[in-house]
């Protein structure tokens, strides 16, 4: 049995400069968007070589990949970073749909459930605190939530009360520690902690559609697409769905 060996982050740059041995040559390297941590884990175990996952926000995984950095598979977050990468010649695979995913509004766990999310429940629920959120010009978590805020008008409100982060795990982890008193994640980031609560679930209709595309970079690479694909139970149980 090979063993595994799993790197959580982006250490993506020192990667770029390391010469891959022989041994390691069937090695899947991936690149992922940190939303996928845990269920893609539990996919790649049923792999039968071995697998380095690097988990990051899809903007720096994309910027990583366009200077070079050595992947098989990368699953972003977001479709326009992946535009980004094949428009941009950077990548010649074709984005694959691969699933999908909605957003919620969380507090920590036993917080009361909100009677509806205009900017003024939201600001009275924060009481002076901060919204977690991912970034909301880079981090897809965060480009889609500020759609959202966009659309129900409470932008203007909001955007001086945000505690934005380098990826939407990093959101919930400023909630699960209470650190601030409301995060928007995706539902799957929720079900993945027991130590938030979903207050609130932020209509589909009212953001751009929430896809994970996956580019295969080598033929290994399009083997483990293939693989993940026939394994997406585990992403639907994960609180994932299907594009």
């Amino acid at each position: 049995m090979k063993t595994r060996r799993w790197i959580k982050g982006l250490a993506l740059a020192c990667a770029a400069l390391t010469p891959v041995s022989p041994a390691l040559a069937e090695t899947v390297r991936v690149f992922a968007a940190a939303s996928l941590q845990g269920p893609l884990d539990a996919v790649a175990e049923g792999w039968d070589a071995e697998v380095v996952i690097s988990y990051g926000g899809s903007g720096a995984i994309a910027r990583q990949v366009s200077q070079g950095a050595p992947a098989d598979v990368v699953i972003l977050a977001n479709v326009a970073w992946s535009d980004w990468l094949v428009d941009g010649g950077h990548v010649t695979a074709t984005p694959r749909a691969l699933l999908s995913n909605s957003l919620v509004v969380i507090g920590p766990d036993g917080a009361a459930p909100l009677p509806d999310a205009t900017a003024a429940t939201l600001l009275g629920r924060l009481n002076g605190g901060r919204l977690a959120m991912g970034q909301h010009m880079s981090v897809p978590a965060g480009i889609y939530a500020h759609a959202w805020l966009t659309h129900t008008g409470a932008w203007g409100d909001l955007s001086p009360h945000l505690a934005e982060t380098e990826n939407v795990r990093a959101a919930l982890a400023l909630v699960a520690r209470e650190e601030t008193p409301l995060g928007i994640v995706y539902a799957s980031d929720a079900a993945a902690s027991d130590d938030v609560s979903v207050l609130w679930d932020i209509p589909k209709d009212s953001h751009p559609a929430i896809l994970y595309p996956g580019l295969a970079l080598t033929p290994l690479g399009a083997d483990f697409l293939d693989h993940l694909a026939t394994r997406t139970d585990v992403f639907v149980a994960a609180g994932f769905s299907l594009p």
